[in-house]
């Protein structure tokens, strides 16, 4: 099999452009990258998320991840607070701000939303049938292969 002409793959990938696209189209229009939408989004569902922990959840280095926090702050969209469970640790909150942007880049005028509500209106066999299907493939895609010699 010529995995560079895999229509697995090939479905895979243009999946993947195609939600990339519709965030990008949402970050867009309220003045966002798609890295800054999907970090407000992971502090607003997690609050006091530590800047590690968001690292980590959006696979990025905490290096990356400290300047695109700090272009938040500055905007004032994002605010860093002391940890009150340990005195040393900064989280990191939206501020009313914030979370005003982070409706306007997901409310409803979300391209994104919308698509992905018409997802969850799919049968429901035929969800739990992809449900099914994806995790099998995740099964595959990350397990680790025995070292038999």
């Amino acid at each position: 099999m010529n995995l560079l002409n895999n229509e697995l793959l090939d479905s895979f990938i243009r999946i993947q452009k195609a939600l990339y696209s519709l965030m990008k189209e949402d970050a867009d229009r309220a003045g966002l990258t798609v890295v800054q939408l999907k970090a407000m989004y992971k502090i607003h569902r997690s609050p006091n998320t530590g800047l590690r922990e968001l690292a980590a959840s959006l696979k990025l280095t905490n290096s990356t991840m400290s300047g695109v926090v700090d272009r938040l702050v500055s905007s004032g969209l994002l605010e860093r607070e002391i940890s009150t469970a340990d005195r040393r640790a900064i989280t990191l909150k939206l501020t009313e701000d914030g979370e005003q942007k982070l409706q306007e880049a997901t409310g409803d005028d979300s391209t994104f939303t919308k698509r992905i509500m018409e997802i969850t209106k799919m049968d429901p066999e035929d969800k739990d049938h992809l449900l099914r299907i994806h995790q099998q493939i995740m099964t595959i895609l990350t397990t680790k292969e025995e070292n038999h010699s």
